[in-house]
């Protein structure tokens, strides 16, 4: 048994019991009902009534986060169960009667979990697809129904949701600008550009094609060299994204400097875009030479078109 410590420690078990349910390796038991996973414990165990299938929900629900538990599966010498995620967070104490846990394996349940076939987490959002349990975590990772996060870049959003949803977002809680149209022209304005090493631009979205478009413009180093970059998201999958183009260009004093591509998916954050470098890169010397004046302050025009290709 655990020392007197350990009430302190079963203690914190049960008062995280909603604080983590949210790992990845886990689907909730509401999933479940009305699910396939009737069908396979039928296969399992005969023909099992309402209550028999309550009670294989309940011998796969972690006492501790709740959700189902897929292997490994751990148990205490008194036989209570524990997913592999929570082991970690209840210290190795089993949360039901405070035996040190250790690394014994409940096979049975494991090959309860391992025959089960369980409905896509995203099923609330339209995937009503069905899979085994390691088909299951591979689909989640890329199911096209997963929720998309936030594109802001000004700063680290933590809101995810559809596509209409983000675009309402945008609009009335980070107060983009929103433009329809498939041709732009943006002037970025900075009064001391040389004091200014790492900056963002407000986002613009344009509606082109009844889809949405991210325009982004970023002040930041690669190497030694201070750079303007501007790209461009698109908000939905990536072979959506292909099916468009776009041109960038800057331009001043007779001169002019072109960028085309492919707009990238917003499931690619902002971050791993700009340092992939897939965008039109300007060194600062050369946009303030497009700037004019006296190139002490930054007046950089930013022209751009979308097409669809065919």
């Amino acid at each position: 048994m655990a020392p007197g410590g350990g009430g302190g420690i079963c203690k914190e078990v049960i008062e995280s019991r909603l604080a983590s349910a949210d790992y990845d390796m886990a689907t909730s038991s509401a999933d479940l009902r009305g699910s396939p996973l009737r069908k396979a414990a039928n296969g399992l165990c005969g023909n099992l009534g309402s209550s028999s299938m309550n009670d294989v929900h309940e011998l796969l629900e972690c006492p501790v986060c709740v959700n189902l538990m897929y292997p490994p599966i751990y148990q205490c010498p008194n036989g209570h169960t524990v997913c592999s995620n929570c082991k970690t967070r209840v210290h190795n104490c089993c949360p039901t009667c405070r035996n040190e846990l250790g690394n014994i394996r409940c096979l049975a349940l494991e090959k309860v979990a391992e025959s089960l076939e369980l409905p896509c987490k995203y099923q609330i959002l339209g995937c009503h697809d069905i899979f085994p349990y390691y088909s299951k975590l591979k689909h989640e990772k890329n199911c096209r129904y997963r929720p998309y996060s936030c594109p802001y870049a000004g700063a680290e959003c933590s809101v995810t949701g559809d596509i209409p949803f983000l675009v309402t977002h945008l609009k009335n809680d980070h107060k983009v600008d929103m433009h329809d149209g498939c041709t732009f022209n943006h002037r970025y304005v900075k009064s001391n550009p040389h004091e200014v090493e790492n900056a963002t631009w407000m986002l613009t979205v344009f509606n082109c094609f009844g889809r949405q478009f991210c325009l982004h413009f970023e002040a930041f180093h690669i190497g030694m060299a201070p750079v303007y970059m501007a790209f461009l998201r698109f908000m939905g999958d990536e072979d959506e994204a292909r099916q468009f183009s776009y041109s960038l260009e800057v331009g001043g004093s007779g001169r002019k400097f072109m960028w085309q591509g492919v707009p990238r998916s917003i499931r690619d954050s902002h971050r791993k875009v700009r340092d992939s470098q897939d965008g039109l890169i300007i060194q600062r010397n050369l946009a303030l030479f497009f700037s004019g004046g006296d190139r002490q302050e930054l007046k950089l025009k930013v022209a751009g078109r979308i097409w669809k290709e065919q």
